[in-house]
């Protein structure tokens, strides 16, 4: 397996972007993740994107971070936001997000982030065993979805 970084909207990070939004559609039984994401807004120094790839070049596994700052959804200064972390089915079981885990918390410690945080939801016990065991604790709700009851906020310090 290759991680690799890329922009938000390359062709393959497009691609399972698309199927994640199926995975949530069917959980959560919704039309998938609302929450406005730009691809700028994962540009390096702000931001990171990766995919990885298997030995026959397909995409299997996506993760990124952005940069947030205090303001009304509940963001504080110096965040780091997970976004898109996704394993396809195929795939899963090999610990690629724990790896791309693992490079966007350096990458965005690097860029001078505090704190790692990110939204998942109850829906979701395997993201949340993964985000728990490698040392994200319960915080305050914020983002999009900080009002809903199935919202699950995580946050990892970055010092």
């Amino acid at each position: 397996m290759q991680i690799r970084q890329v922009p938000a909207d390359h062709p393959d990070a497009v691609k399972l972007d698309t199927e994640v939004q199926l995975e949530y559609a069917v959980r959560y039984e919704s039309e998938g993740d609302a929450t406005v994401l730009h691809p700028r807004m994962f540009d390096p120094p702000h931001g990171l994107y990766l995919l990885a790839y298997d030995a026959d070049g397909r995409p299997v596994a996506t993760g990124g971070w952005r940069s947030q700052e205090a303001n009304d959804e509940g963001y504080s200064d110096g965040d780091a936001e997970i976004k898109r972390m996704y394993v396809t089915v195929e795939a899963r079981g090999l610990g690629l997000a724990r790896r791309i885990l693992a490079r966007l918390e350096e990458d965005a410690r690097a860029a001078g982030r505090t704190r790692m945080v990110l939204e998942t939801g109850t829906k979701q016990p395997e993201a949340i065993a993964l985000y728990r065991s490698s040392g994200y604790t319960d915080c305050s709700k914020f983002g999009h979805y900080r009002h809903d009851p199935l919202s699950v906020c995580l946050a990892k310090p970055l010092g």
